[in-house]
C-alpha cells in the first residue's frame, strides 16, 4: 500500500515542479505580482494607511514610501499584536508567533506567523523542498517509510495567553497537514517536548529501535549529539547499520562545510543526498534544487518580497536596497524582505551571494553580524567554513564546532584573530594545523591575505583546541541548548571568546 500512495506522491511532485519551472522562467513577474497581492492585503491595516499603500502603484514607490525595517522599529506594533490587537502589521488578528534563536543577540525575537504565512509560505516551502528531493531522486521513499522530525516547542505568551509561542518547526509541526502525518517519527508529543535533555533521548530511542527512517532534517550541532547517542544505544558502528534505508539529510540554519565529515562518518555510502534548506523564523527562502551544484533556489513564489543590500550599504542610516534585477553573482549582500507576516522591507540580518540568476539560487554567507572587520579585513563566515574544510582535508581532521574573535592591538603588539576550535578527530600536529589554517584563509579572503602580509598589521592567527564537549556545555549554560540555537561563528568583539574562555577556567 505504501509503495502506492509513494508512487502518487512521485507523480504529485513531478506536477509541482512543471509548476515551480515556470516561475523561475519569469521570476521578475512573479515576484511584482507577489508584492500588489501584499500591498492590496494590507492596504487597510494601520501601517498600511501609515505608510499609503493604497497610493503604491510600482516597486519603486514601495521602495520610496517604507524605510528599511530592523526588528527594534517593528517591535512596538509585534508587541500589539501579541496582545490580540488587529490590523496592525497584517489583516486581523495573529495567534501564533515563532521565537527566533537569537544567535547574535542573548535576546530573542518574536516574528508573527499568519495563517497565510504558515501555509503559503513554511509548508508550501516544505513542499517545494521535497518536489526538488523527488526530482533528483527517483528513488525516493520519503511517503513508502519514515523520516524523523527534530521540532522545538510551544507555550502560550504569559502576557495574554491566546497568543502562543514557539519555534517555528514546532508551529509547523503542530500544524501539519493531515495527509503527512503518518509518514513521520516520533510521536508529536515528543517531537514538541520542550525540555531537550529528554527529548533527546526519547528521539535516540526511537531511532535506535525504527530501521525504516529514509530522512531527517535538523541543525547539525543537535543532529551530530543524537546520533552519537543512538549509536551508543544501538552498540552500531555507524547509522547506515541503525537505518539502512536512509536516504537524506536536510539541513539548514548554518553552513554544513565544517560538519561534512562527520556526516559521511556517520553514513558511509556514495548514495546518501545532503539537500540544503534555508528555512528561518522569518520564511522559508530557498532551498537546493540540483544536488550536483553549489547554491539553493531562491523560492519567488512563497508570499516572500525580496530586496537586497549591497555591502557598502550596510552601516549606512538610510541604505538603499536594490531590486532582485540588479543583483550580480558573486556580491555579499543583505537580505531585505516583505512579507505574509506582516514583515515590512525587514532585515533578517542574514547575507547572501548569488551562484546563478537564470535561474536565481543563492548561498548564505554569514549575518551582517557575524564577521571580523577590527582592521580593515572583513573576513565572513564562508571564508572562515571554507578555510577550516580546506585544512581539515590537508590533515585529515574533523572539526565539531569553532567559533572567532579578534585579537586588538596591545601596546606596541600586533592585532590577529583568535580561533577556539573543538575536534571531533584531532590533526596529528595543532601547530602545523595553526599554519594551514591561516594560510587557507588567506587564500579565501584578499583583504585579510594583504593585512597578513610579512605580518606587518597582522600576526599569524591564534589557535585554541578545546576539550571536547565544550560548545554544548556552554551553550546549555547561556540558555541556548538545542532548537534552532546556533554556535555563533564569527563576531567583531570577543564576548563569545572571552565567556567560553572563563566557562572552561571555571570548570577546572
Amino acid at each position: 500500500m505504501r509503495k502506492w500512495i509513494n508512487k502518487a506522491f512521485k507523480w504529485y511532485y513531478g506536477f509541482r515542479y512543471e509548476d515551480m519551472r515556470r516561475y523561475m522562467d519569469h521570476p521578475h513577474e512573479v515576484q511584482r505580482a507577489l508584492l500588489r497581492q501584499l500591498l492590496a492585503a494590507t492596504k487597510h491595516t494601520e501601517w498600511g494607511r501609515k505608510h499609503h499603500y493604497r497610493s503604491i502603484k510600482t516597486p519603486e514607490d514601495f521602495a520610496r514610501q517604507v524605510p528599511i525595517q530592523e526588528y527594534d522599529s517593528l517591535k512596538p506594533y509585534i508587541d500589539r499584536m501579541m496582545m490580540g490587537e488587529k490590523d496592525v502589521l497584517w489583516s486581523g488578528q495573529v495567534r501564533w508567533f515563532s521565537k527566533s534563536a537569537g544567535t547574535t543577540s542573548s535576546r530573542s525575537k518574536f516574528i508573527p506567523v499568519t495563517n497565510q504565512n504558515l501555509k503559503q509560505c513554511h509548508i508550501r516551502g516544505t513542499w517545494d523542498t521535497m518536489t526538488l528531493f523527488y526530482h533528483n531522486r527517483p528513488d525516493a521513499r520519503q511517503f513508502e517509510c519514515k523520516s524523523m522530525i527534530m521540532g522545538g516547542s510551544l507555550y502560550p505568551y504569559e502576557a495574554y495567553p491566546r497568543t502562543t509561542v514557539g519555534d517555528v518547526s514546532a508551529i509547523m509541526i503542530e500544524r501539519m497537514p493531515l495527509v503527512a502525518r503518518p509518514f513521520f517519527t516520533p510521536d508529536f508529543e515528543t517531537a514538541l517536548l520542550s525540555d531537550w535533555e529528554e527529548k533527546l533521548e526519547r528521539l535516540a530511542q526511537s531511532g535506535a529501535n525504527e530501521p525504516n527512517i529514509v530522512m531527517i532534517g535538523g541543525v547539525p550541532t543537535w543532529t551530530v549529539v543524537l546520533f552519537r547517542r543512538i549509536l551508543e544505544i544501538t552498540g552500531k558502528d555507524n547509522m547506515l547499520e541503525v537505518w539502512p534505508h536512509f536516504q537524506a539529510y536536510i539541513h539548514g540554519g548554518v553552513s554544513f562545510t565544517p560538519y561534512r565529515k562527520q556526516f559521511e562518518a556517520f553514513f558511509p555510502s556514495d548514495s546518501i543526498s545532503y539537500q540544503e534548506i534555508y528555512n528561518a523564523s522569518e520564511g522559508y527562502f530557498a532551498a537546493q534544487d540540483d544536488f550536483s551544484e553549489e547554491g539553493m533556489l531562491l523560492l519567488l513564489n512563497n508570499g516572500i518580497y525580496y530586496e537586497f543590500l549591497p555591502m557598502d550599504e550596510w552601516e549606512k542610516e538610510n541604505p538603499q536596497a536594490i531590486p532582485l534585477s540588479e543583483v550580480e553573482k558573486g556580491k555579499n549582500y543583505a537580505l531585505v524582505i516583505s512579507t505574509n507576516s506582516g514583515l515590512w522591507r525587514y532585515t533578517p540580518g542574514d547575507t547572501v551571494t548569488f551562484v546563478s540568476t537564470a535561474p536565481y539560487r543563492i548561498k548564505v554567507t554569514g549575518r551582517t553580524k557575524q564577521f571580523v572587520n577590527a582592521f580593515g579585513e572583513e573576513v565572513i563566515v564562508e571564508n572562515t567554513d571554507h578555510a577550516l574544510a580546506t585544512t581539515c582535508m590537508q590533515t585529515h581532521a574533523i572539526v565539531s564546532e569553532y567559533t572567532v574573535a579578534p585579537v586588538y592591538f596591545q601596546g606596541s603588539g600586533k592585532g590577529g584573530h583568535e580561533w577556539l576550535v573543538e575536534f571531533e578527530q584531532p590533526p596529528p600536529d595543532i601547530r602545523e594545523f595553526n599554519r594551514l589554517l591561516d594560510l587557507n584563509l588567506q587564500k579565501a579572503n584578499s583583504d585579510y591575505e594583504a593585512k597578513r602580509s610579512k605580518s606587518i598589521a597582522l600576526e599569524q592567527l591564534r589557535l585554541h583546541a578545546v576539550p571536547p564537549g565544550t560548545f554544548l556545555k556552554w551553550m546549555r549554560a547561556r540558555g541556548k541548548f538545542g532548537g534552532q540555537n546556533k554556535v555563533p561563528r564569527l563576531a567583531n568583539h570577543r564576548q563569545y571568546v572571552d565567556e567560553i574562555l572563563d566557562f572552561l577556567g571555571n570548570m577546572v
